[in-house]
This record gives structure tokens, sequence and C-alpha cells, in this order.
């Protein structure tokens, strides 16, 4: 074994860092949630928190005219999203910033849309949105995704994986109580579908592991990786009709 045993988390990099997406959703799905979105011009200010490699973010970018910042706690995942923004030659209005969304370096009602995919639920959804409130403008929009429960039945083994990997899965109705609760008017929810999971994460999350399988050739640490991401996947696959990702829409009441 001519390498040094990697950490679960430099996996997690490694695994993601070639991917679009960190997590499921698609182009199709950011276009759709973006469109109950108005009063966005050149001047308005928006922010994609977690925005990992900027897969999102580039769509936001493409669909939009304000200027946009992406901010991940992962500086690898920013350096890559920076080299995209400068071949699409993007970077008058757009930028990269290694933060955190529980700190943010904005001012009090600067923004115009908070956008976040598959992050909220690491923080607490009423947590977040809580906090993220008051940076956002009268009117201003937040836009996330956020695995829920879809039905009242709520499998044991799904709330455990989930609770484990330190998400507290809640209803949408619920969620969209807790928006309101806030001081959020309700805009929109929607689930994504099972292609958001599947063809734009698993697949080529899959084709990832693989290298590292061969990157890192009898390493106990990777196997136990690939091996708990093949159970997400066979988790999904199982019980897909009780629980996926949210895409939750509210304006600044």
């Amino acid at each position: 074994m001519n390498f040094q045993e990697p950490s679960m988390f430099d996996l997690l990099i490694e695994a993601h860092i070639g991917l679009d997406r960190q997590g499921p959703g698609s182009s199709e799905m950011t276009r759709r949630a973006l469109g109950f979105v108005d009063n966005l011009d050149a001047n308005s200010r928006i922010v994609d928190l977690g925005c990992g490699t900027g897969g999102q973010t580039i769509v936001l970018a493409q669909n939009t005219a304000g200027h946009i910042t992406g901010v991940d706690m992962i500086p690898s995942f920013i350096e890559r999203f920076g080299a995209t923004v400068q071949t699409l030659q993007l970077e008058e209005r757009v930028a990269g910033m290694v933060g955190s969304a529980e700190n943010l370096p904005f001012g009090k009602g600067e923004l115009d849309l908070i956008w976040s995919e598959g992050m909220i639920d690491g923080i607490g959804f009423e947590k977040a949105l809580t906090y993220w409130k008051d940076f956002l403008k009268q009117d201003g929009y937040v836009a996330v995704t956020c695995p829920s429960w879809l039905t009242e039945d709520r499998p044991s083994e799904v709330a455990s994986f989930w609770a484990d990997a330190g998400s507290k899965l809640d209803t949408v109705g619920g969620n969209v109580s807790i928006l309101q609760q806030i001081g959020y008017q309700f805009v929109a929810a929607f689930t994504l579908p099972e292609t958001c999971w599947t063809d734009h994460y698993f697949i080529p999350r899959e084709a990832a592991e693989k290298a590292l399988l061969e990157k890192y050739p009898g390493s106990e640490t990777v196997k136990a990786y690939v091996a708990g991401d093949k159970y997400e996947v066979e988790l999904y696959a199982k019980y897909k009709q009780y629980y996926g990702y949210v895409f939750y829409i509210g304006k600044k009441a």
C-alpha cells in the first residue's frame, strides 16, 4: 500500500469535486424554482449557500442578470467553481467565497435572493431560515431544497439514516408552516423527481467512487465509505415513495 490512508472527509471531497452537483438536483429543477422568483434585475444581489463546485450557481448566472456569490466551506470546491466562472467569462458578476452559511459576511437587508440546494438540513430548516431572513431585503426571496417526508408514514430505517447524518426530516406541510411562522410568505414547494437522485447524482457519484477504489486499492476506509454510499442508494430505491428532496420558495413578508 503506497498511499496514506485517507479520512472519510477526504473521500467525501474526492468523490464530489469532479461532480457538477454534490447532491440530488438538476438544472431543470433549478430553473423551475427560479421561475417563482420575480423582481430580479442587473442590480440584484444573489447568494448561493453551500454552492459546492457551483453547478446550480452557474445555472442561476445563466438565467439572471444579477451579481451572484457562491459560498462553501470547502476551499477546493470554491477553487473549481472559480475556474468554471473564468472559463465561462462570468467574473464580472459571479464569484466564489470560502465561508460558512452560519456566519455570513453580508449586511442586513442586502440580498435579493438566498439560494441553497441540499445543504440546509445540515444546519436545521428553522434555524437557517431564521438566521438568513435578516440578510434579505423586504420582498426578497429564499429558495432551498431539503429532504422531507412525503407521506405520514415514516419508516424507521429511513429516519435512522437521516438522523445518523445529522438531519431531522419533517413533512412538506410541516416545513411550509415553519417557513410561514418565521415570517416568510409561502410561494411554492415541489418535490424533485427521481432522476435528480439517480441520473444527476447517484450515477456520476458511483463512477467517482469506482475511481477511489482503484486509487486506494485495499483501503478499508474507502471500502467503508463506498459501502455507506451504496446503502444510501439502496435505501432510496426501497423507500423513495416516503421521502425526497423538496424545493421550498418563500418571500420575506
